[in-house]
């Protein structure tokens, strides 16, 4: 089984994690965990290795994280690595809802070729949205 990982400050995990359960469907396949505002690190570590302990010996992990370099994430990969579980975990920052529907959607691709696709669709997902106004509509309603 490909698990789905989503790691963060505050809420942010868990709010992704609630909005792919409304488009996926509630799937055991993804989890969250996240460290929040007043949290230590050791009682976020301990939520995170509580949340993994169902990833089996076969199993890979796309662990993502809000940003790279942060707690959050640093501490996970320091989960991972002591659950044995690196040599099988692609690692993302910057994640973002399309980002995590590719891995849920992504069940009939590899390991390596999903990982590829989460890149790809991280980057086509970050556009700024133009809205085009017609002057001469403006003018005509004065």
């Amino acid at each position: 089984m490909r698990y789905l990982v989503l790691v963060s400050h505050g809420t942010f995990a868990p709010g992704l994690h609630s909005v792919l359960d409304m488009l996926c469907g509630k799937r055991d396949d993804i989890l969250s965990t996240s460290l929040e505002d007043g949290m230590s690190a050791d009682v976020y570590v301990e939520h995170l290795k509580e949340k993994i302990q169902v990833i089996g010996p076969d199993d890979s992990v796309f662990l993502f994280g809000d940003i790279i370099g942060g707690s959050p994430l640093t501490n996970a990969i320091n989960v991972v690595t002591e659950a044995g579980l690196l040599p099988r975990t692609h690692i993302f920052g910057g994640m973002n809802l399309p980002m995590a529907m590719t891995v849920a959607f992504g069940e009939d691709m590899t390991d390596d070729m999903l990982a590829q696709a989460v890149v790809d669709e991280g980057r086509g997902a970050l556009q700024e949205f133009k809205v085009e106004l017609d002057d001469s509509d403006d003018e005509e309603d004065l």
